[in-house]
């Protein structure tokens, strides 16, 4: 007894060509779709520090821990001494040798910066719900930004690397 195929009753109304090529061309589109979502490079811009404080910036990237709250390290390629991040969901990005943030030239300056183990950070609110903070008073200026959703409390990310701050980037 052979059994014969069909075509699904959408598919049986198009033309034979159209039938033969419909579902090798949905395949081939979810194929490029996935791949497209999965090989998606992200983009971080990387600081050009003074030559002092890369010194500084080097000094804190071999300081950094290899893993943050079971998060381990994931920095972006190509790998710089100026970058570092790590895999949580989203990715939680340290950044230094950044320039110093024109928002503190105004009356921004005079908002509340908490200081933590001895490093002061300068906090701003993403308009995606997450945070930036910006170490100030230090040889190098140090951006640490905390996608909503990749933690709980973004000052535990702070608080968990600022003694590693402290200790690598004099005040």
């Amino acid at each position: 007894m052979t059994r014969e195929l069909r075509a699904p009753r959408f598919l049986a109304a198009l033309p034979a060509p159209v039938r033969w090529l419909a579902v090798p061309t949905a395949l081939v589109c979810t194929i490029v779709v996935l791949i497209g979502s999965w090989s998606t490079p992200e983009k971080i811009e990387t600081p050009n520090p003074a030559p002092k404080a890369a010194g500084y910036c080097r000094a804190l990237a071999a300081a950094l821990p290899q893993e943050l709250y079971g998060h381990p390290r994931a920095d972006p390629t190509p790998a710089s001494p100026f970058v570092a991040a790590w895999a949580s969901s989203p990715k939680v990005v340290l950044r230094c040798g950044v320039d110093r943030p024109e928002a503190l030239n105004g009356p921004a300056a005079k908002d509340t910066a908490p200081m933590i183990n001895d490093v002061t950070w300068w906090p701003q609110q993403l308009g995606d719900g997450g945070y930036r903070y910006t170490s100030t008073m230090r040889k190098a200026y140090v951006e640490l930004t905390v996608p909503e959703g990749s933690f709980a409390n973004p000052m535990d990310v702070v608080a968990a690397l600022s003694p590693v701050v402290a200790a690598s980037i004099p005040s």
